[in-house]
């Protein structure tokens, strides 16, 4: 299941996200869905190997997927499926979405081994409660390859994220990596301004548009 270029959409920066809509509902193995490749870092300079993202709207969940050519330095005390805090000190995979009417967004975390971690903000770095509490009904998948490769995926309930942060055509998002940990490099699929990586920064978040998923 790992991805191969030619199976994704390479560029810098995404003005908007495609999200992929399917007529039904998916599951972890038998995912066959375009991805979205991301070339530079924060720096604009070249990774030596690719990393890409979908993200995939089913009847049930909001799927984000994320890849990477890269072997990944993952947390030490993460394990699959676990929900771990600060996944972000080690490779890890980062999906927001924001309310741009309340400010408010969410943060999800995915580690290559399918670790996880969520959490909601007020307003930039403000969290909405003092305490990690997990996002509910979340369920990850991992898989890795031989050459150290790697995808995963989370699969994010539709209804209760629509009832938290209000998910739909207004939504802003945005998909972030950290990678080659303890160098980290940073990447974000949205422009975000600064000379220093800040992905906090949901004023500058994408917006989407649905396109539907070709299925056979």
């Amino acid at each position: 299941m790992i991805f191969s270029l030619d199976h994704s959409y390479s560029t810098r920066y995404h003005q908007f996200v495609l999200i992929f809509k399917s007529k039904k509902t998916l599951h972890w193995g038998e995912l066959d869905v375009p991805l979205w490749g991301l070339e530079k870092d924060w720096h604009e300079r070249l990774l030596e190997r690719a990393s890409a993202f979908s993200l995939v709207i089913d009847d049930r969940n909001v799927w984000f997927i994320a890849a990477s050519r890269m072997p990944a330095k993952v947390h030490p005390t993460a394990r699959p499926g676990a929900y771990v805090a600060e996944l972000w000190k080690h490779d890890v995979a980062e999906f927001f979405i924001a309310d741009p009417r309340s400010g408010r967004y969410i943060e999800f975390n995915l580690a290559a081994n399918g670790a996880w971690w969520s959490c909601e903000f007020r307003s930039p770095r403000e969290r909405a409660e003092p305490i990690d509490i997990a996002f509910p009904g979340v369920a990850t998948h991992a898989e890795l390859s031989i050459d150290g490769g790697w995808m995963a995926a989370l699969a994010i309930p539709i209804d209760i994220l629509s009832a938290r942060i209000g998910f739909g055509a207004t939504s802003l998002i945005n998909v972030t990596f950290i990678l080659d940990s303890p160098d980290q490099k940073f990447v974000s699929a949205a422009k975000l301004p600064g000379a220093e990586p800040d992905f906090h920064q949901p004023g500058h978040f994408s917006g989407f548009q649905f396109h539907e998923l070709e299925e056979t």
